[in-house]
């Protein structure tokens, strides 16, 4: 087995360099995903892509969590932000980073959120997610850009973006996809979460398994599918992509972006600080010290109502 260890990513061949696993190491912060995070990750996705021996590529995270989505405030996340900081993070500084306002929003999010993602849904080999916990917000996003979803038990599935930021969602807006129309809306509304047994029961979820055998069972799958003819595997992903891009998929993702980047606008147009969400002043929940996750269930009506 060879490792190679980043600041925030650790990238192993297996099974004689046939299979990539890359973790996400933030086990502190739950695997938030600062820039520098992002960057590694997208190095290591293409390292993967350009390596002919490999066939599967496994996406996992260090800890109880997989990902608790994107990172709004921790040292690490603010030194990156810091133009005048020896932590600078050099992404801050181009793909327009150096423009104002909405622009600078918008390219920085459409490079290093929208477009990485889509580029790592696309990459030239299977890719599998294997996820524990809970997976946040964007959190979904790098799961959902990954051909197969494995799970170990117990783990939910949240978007709070909407009930804690005011927003519409995260940049790569999967959701009606992945969860259909009117449960994305419910969940998003709400803030409520899914448990793994219904996420299966949507297709969401390949396989379920036990908690402490999740990356052993994982591997054993991955392995599966690494037999199977690279040309055969790759025609198998590109005619399932294919065919859901022509359904709309690819253009819906385009626009719910675009709404995305109104959506910030809004918020930073009515703050005079121009913070670009919604604030507790604004209606919604602080999401430093928000109530527990609801999981969202067939009959329940409000959290606190008895019976």
């Amino acid at each position: 087995m060879k490792t190679i260890t980043e600041p925030f990513i650790r990238y192993e061949l297996l099974e004689e360099g046939r299979i990539a696993r890359i973790t996400l190491d933030r086990e502190k912060s739950r695997n938030a995903q600062n820039r520098g995070m992002l960057v590694e990750l997208n190095e290591s996705f293409m390292k993967a892509e350009s390596d002919d021996n490999v066939r599967v590529v496994i996406l996992c995270g260090a800890g109880p969590i997989f990902s608790a989505g994107h990172d709004l405030g921790s040292k690490e996340a603010l030194a990156e932000r810091n133009p005048d900081g020896p932590d600078f993070h050099p992404s801050y500084a181009k793909n327009g980073g150096t423009r104002k306002a909405a622009e600078r929003r918008m390219l920085q999010e459409w490079h290093y959120f929208f477009e990485n993602t889509r580029r790592w849904r696309n990459l030239r080999k299977i890719t599998i997610a294997q996820v524990q916990g809970t997976v946040y917000a964007a959190g979904l996003m790098l799961m959902w850009a990954c051909d197969l979803i494995v799970a170990a038990e117990g783990t939910t599935f949240d978007d709070v973006v909407g009930t804690r930021l005011g927003m519409c969602g995260v940049e790569y807006f999967a959701h009606p996809w992945e969860f259909g129309p009117r449960r994305t809306k419910e969940l998003m509304l709400t803030g409520d979460s899914i448990g793994v047994d219904e996420a299966y029961s949507l297709g969401m979820v390949s396989k379920v398994f036990p908690s402490g055998e999740l990356a052993e069972k994982t591997l054993a799958f991955a392995q599966r599918i690494a037999d199977l003819p690279t040309m055969t595997a790759l025609l198998i992903k590109e005619s399932v992509n294919q065919t859901v891009d022509n359904m709309g998929f690819y253009n819906g993702l385009q626009a719910c972006f675009t709404l995305h980047q109104l959506n910030h606008s809004h918020w930073a147009e009515l703050h005079d600080d121009k913070f670009h969400a919604a604030r507790p002043e604004d209606g919604v929940v602080d999401w430093r010290n928000a109530p527990p996750i609801v999981p969202s269930i067939k009959d329940q009506v409000r959290a606190d109502e008895p019976g």
